[in-house]
């Protein structure tokens, strides 16, 4: 908060963005490696339609994720 008085967040941020797929890919797999928690991603925002991508060799429980986050995107 030192750096960024004007931020509002009161406590640790849960979303990471980053600025291309390559890039978001690499730390996706190294927080996956590192981390306990769960991921949910990558996400496509701003189009028209919502828009998941699935990457090959996904789990169940990540496809049922991002199926859900369409069905709600949709529903806006």
């Amino acid at each position: 908060m030192e750096l960024y008085p004007f931020c509002r967040l009161s406590g640790p941020a849960n979303v990471l963005i980053m600025p291309a797929i390559h890039s978001a890919s690499i730390s996706t797999k190294l927080l996956q490696e590192l981390g306990g928690s769960n991921l949910v991603g990558p996400m496509l925002v701003g189009l028209s339609k919502p828009i998941q991508i699935i990457p090959t060799g996904s789990r169940v429980s990540e496809i049922i994720n991002l199926a859900a986050i369409a069905a709600c995107d949709l529903g806006r």
